[in-house]
């Protein structure tokens, strides 16, 4: 790393450590996504060229969305590989939990093994109270709740006036199944995700935070899922999504909701606004977001040559 990026990325992280309304007098800088839950994507060397051009850039910070793709391997050897590739970043590292890392694995008898590997995933990746890469930010996570200490995947961290968090809502109906009984797993990720919603809105509130910005694998604000002929599909996101818009609805910044579900194949990303509430999805690539508070909406798509959206 040369003097003037480390002297950047030393900057970066004290923008982060003094975070707050104190620092918010001026606001100019940039994040990256990066989508590795996408079906297209082509295994380590896709997320190695991701992390080598986010390496390059000016970003104060790098959010993953899923360490794998839904026809990889669910393998402790997978996964360890693939969070030293993430330590190995130079910008600090934070994980959004995606579907494709837990939810289709099966074990050798092919059979459904997403409980037993999501606890793997937590175990592995979710551990510390730094980000991952070699810029270590500070987080908070849920599972210092008692209530909810499962739900260390669940994450906040602030630079500048901005909060920022992930939270585990995994694409493909956000798991919930079609099978009768209790939908356990389905039915407990959602009160400790209201919980966490509720607890960033007080918090960002009590703080003045100009905005939020989450991180999540699906789009709650998607299309519902198909109806069968045979039955209705329960639409899983639908709790999730009227809580998003009451809770934005009563806060007075901007929330940002950053998924990895690409709004139209194929085409640029841009930011849709509902009011204050704004939805971009990550699509294949990785995606750079602009954070300026001389933009009218604060927060901008930003392509390869640098140009806003």
């Amino acid at each position: 790393m040369t003097p003037r990026r480390f002297l950047l990325r030393t900057l970066l992280a004290a923008l982060v450590l003094t975070a707050g309304p104190a620092s918010a007098a001026s606001q100019d800088f940039s994040f990256g996504v990066i989508n590795h839950a996408a079906a297209g994507a082509r295994g380590a060397d896709t997320l190695r060229q991701a992390i080598a051009e986010t390496d390059a850039d000016n970003l104060a910070f790098v959010v993953v969305n899923g360490i794998k793709s839904p026809s990889e391997s669910c393998d402790d050897s997978l996964y360890n590989a693939r969070h030293e590739m993430l330590s190995q970043a130079q910008n600090g590292v934070f994980m959004s939990l995606a579907g494709s890392d837990w939810i289709t694995c099966r074990d050798r008898e092919n059979r459904s093994d997403a409980i037993e590997r999501l606890a793997r995933m937590r175990e592995i990746f979710y551990s510390g109270e730094f980000s991952l890469g070699a810029t270590r930010l500070p987080m908070l996570r849920q599972s210092l709740t008692p209530k909810f200490r499962s739900y260390a995947e669940n994450t906040r961290w602030e630079v500048g006036n901005v909060l920022f968090a992930t939270v585990n809502l995994p694409a493909g109906n956000n798991h919930f199944l079609l099978d009768g009984g209790r939908n356990n797993e389905f039915e407990d990720r959602l009160i400790a995700n209201r919980n966490w919603l509720q607890h960033l809105f007080a918090f960002a509130a009590l703080k003045k935070s100009a905005a939020i910005v989450f991180f999540s694998d699906g789009n709650p604000f998607g299309p519902p899922p198909k109806r069968s002929f045979f039955r209705t599909q329960r639409d899983g996101f639908a709790e999730t999504r009227r809580l998003f818009s009451e809770l934005a609805g009563k806060f007075p910044g901007r929330v940002l909701l950053v998924h990895a579900q690409a709004l139209k194949p194929r085409t640029p990303a841009h930011i849709l606004w509902t009011g204050n509430l704004g939805n971009v999805g990550v699509g294949e690539r990785w995606l750079k977001i602009v954070v300026d508070d001389h933009l009218p909406q604060l927060f901008a798509v930003a392509d390869a040559d640098g140009e806003r959206r």
